[in-house]
């Protein structure tokens, strides 16, 4: 079974990806990538595309509506395709905006329309080219059998779906007695999804008869939660603290190597992109530790790299942490 890094808006930049890499998982996915923006040129999007050297094997993910707009984006993709292992099309996201635009989860209530966009895709790549879904508008109407006949029929290469329906969002039982029957009917493989968070997840994910699991929330708080639920060793097992040393490092060193390559992007400097990366991070790596919710209600008003830093202090100094210090890590041409 293979263990995934999920596509997490907001969080799965190349650090956190290298972060979940090191800590066991077998390929990692890139935020979801607009179709649109990166047709049109958009240098932010752009960004997400970069990659840092020993991440291991990572996917991209788009996701879009137009034929047009995710045909152009693949051809754009094609250009760095050495970078990535496959192509990806978000048909499942349940966030409102996403839904409204007509993309993401909007789309499986329209399997032709996903046939179609899967189609375009392929003809403008030479990656293979993939779904992730979920099973359904709601729990009462699923659509997955239909979604599994348009990925096949466009020639997808594998299906990842979430055993919950668009309208359950992140919360409600899975289905995966729904998801055993998608394993036994698929001719490609099939990566279960949907809050997998211990052995017994896992197990019940391989009773289904997925291929392998993919892993979003999770990983968050513990990026070696690959190594843990693989039982495949992946070295030391940091602390909380020297985890966010850790990241803190990976994406001062990122960021700076974009900013120098790509002045037209503006990105920020090391004190804004240290509060951005950092905010979410570190009150997930701290949760439940004595002084997380004195941090919670601090993090709001850290602006710098030096508050970041004196932030985690305290941490350190609580659990005996060692700092580890990154190498300098360039994204990759």
């Amino acid at each position: 079974m293979i263990f995934l890094l999920a596509p997490l808006a907001g969080f799965t930049d190349a650090p956190f990806r290298k972060m979940c890499a090191d800590g066991g998982a077998d390929g990692t996915y890139t935020e979801m990538v607009s179709a649109a923006a990166l047709a049109h040129g958009n240098v932010p999007t752009r960004l997400m595309l970069e990659k840092m050297e020993g991440e291991g094997p990572l996917a991209c993910q788009i996701f879009g509506a137009s034929e047009c707009d995710v045909a152009a984006a693949a051809r754009e993709i094609e250009k760095v395709a050495d970078r990535f292992v496959e192509l990806n099309l978000n048909a499942g996201c349940p966030m409102q905006k996403i839904v409204d635009s007509g993309c993401g989860g909007r789309l499986v209530e329209d399997p032709p329309k996903v046939y179609s966009l899967l189609k375009a895709m392929k003809e403008n790549t030479s990656l293979p080219v993939t779904l992730k879904t979920r099973l359904g508008m709601h729990r009462a109407t699923p659509a997955i059998m239909e979604l599994l006949d348009a990925a096949e029929s466009a020639g997808a290469a594998k299906i990842i779906v979430h055993a919950r329906s668009v309208g359950q969002k992140h919360g409600g039982p899975l289905n995966l007695e729904l998801l055993a029957e998608v394993a036994a009917r698929a001719r490609i493989p099939v990566i279960g999804n949907g809050s997998v968070k211990t052995a017994d997840d896992v197990a019940a994910m391989a009773a289904a008869g997925v291929a392998g699991v993919m892993i979003g929330r999770a990983a968050l708080a513990e990026p070696t939660v690959f190594a843990r639920l693989s039982g495949r060793p992946c070295g030391k097992i940091p602390g909380p603290a020297e985890t966010a040393v850790r990241h803190l490092d990976l994406v001062l060193d990122f960021y700076a190597c974009l900013a120098a390559r790509f002045p037209e992007a503006h990105v920020p400097d090391a004190d804004g992109i240290a509060s951005i990366k950092m905010h979410t991070h570190l009150f997930r790596y701290f949760s439940g530790m004595p002084g997380a919710v004195k941090l919670r209600s601090r993090l709001s008003s850290i602006r710098t790299l030096a508050e970041v830093r004196d932030a985690m202090a305290p941490f350190a100094a609580a659990t005996g942490d060692a700092a580890r210090t990154a190498q300098p890590a360039a994204p990759q041409n």
